[in-house]
């Protein structure tokens, strides 16, 4: 069954956040969840080419918080500072002239995201490059930038072939089931000549487990658990 949840909400309250902060009840409820997608749908649309892994909103009384999680920040902002003015009063616009603030988050490492990887082997697929290619390279990648597991499945007509397939590669340790475990999940599409590709990523970063280390047990001493350990004979 933990194959088959989403990893971001199977994980929500113990490692992982709503995307979308606020509250409401009733048509006001409706109406913010449409604007939300219309905020994201406009973000995707305009900036394609910034390596966006995902758009975090946030709502007050009259205004709305937009954070973008983007691993080329220059190319949000655009030259002095005029493409993010740009996004802030379009965003205003669509949220129906409600004051809008605009943060940028920079990703450092790209290699171990799991949406940016996910799109990034789109990108490869609809320039028809061979999927296993992709997907290998992709995921030693991630491997050499310090990610302790990842994924990658893809599904469709893997190179134009009539029966539409899925194949799918690992390397280290991608456990779905265990909520300590930071891991991070992402899903792309690649539009090719032969059909839509779903490319499915997943990204296990580093475990924390939380244990102290131990010290060394001395001969004859107590145990850490508090029992004596054995004595010397005479």
């Amino acid at each position: 069954m933990g194959q088959k949840v989403n990893p971001v909400g199977f994980r929500l309250a113990v490692n992982k956040d709503w995307r979308s902060k606020w509250f409401a009840t009733g048509k006001n409820y409706t109406e913010n969840l449409r604007n939300d997608i219309a905020i994201r749908d406009y973000i995707r649309n305009k900036l394609p080419f910034a390596g966006l892994a995902k758009v975090n909103i946030e709502r007050a009384w009259n205004s709305v918080r937009v954070t973008l999680h983007t691993a080329r920040p220059g190319l949000v902002i655009g030259r002095k500072g005029q493409g993010i003015e740009d996004i802030t009063t379009d965003l205003s616009r669509i949220a129906g002239d409600k004051q809008v603030k605009v943060d940028i988050f920079e990703i450092k490492q790209p290699e171990t995201d799991a949406q940016l990887v996910a799109e990034n082997i789109a990108v490869q697929l609809e320039r028809r490059i061979s999927f296993r290619r992709a997907m290998k390279r992709a995921l030693q990648t991630a491997m050499d930038f310090g990610a302790e597991g990842i994924r990658i499945r893809v599904a469709g007509r893997l190179g134009g072939a009539d029966i539409a397939r899925a194949e799918w590669y690992r390397r280290g340790k991608v456990p779905l089931q265990t909520l300590r475990v930071p891991l991070d999940y992402g899903f792309a599409e690649a539009r090719t000549v032969y059909g839509v590709i779903g490319i499915k990523v997943w990204v296990n970063k580093k475990e924390d487990s939380g244990e102290q280390p131990r010290g060394p047990r001395r001969p004859g001493g107590p145990r850490p658990g508090g029992r004596p350990g054995p004595r010397r004979g005479a």
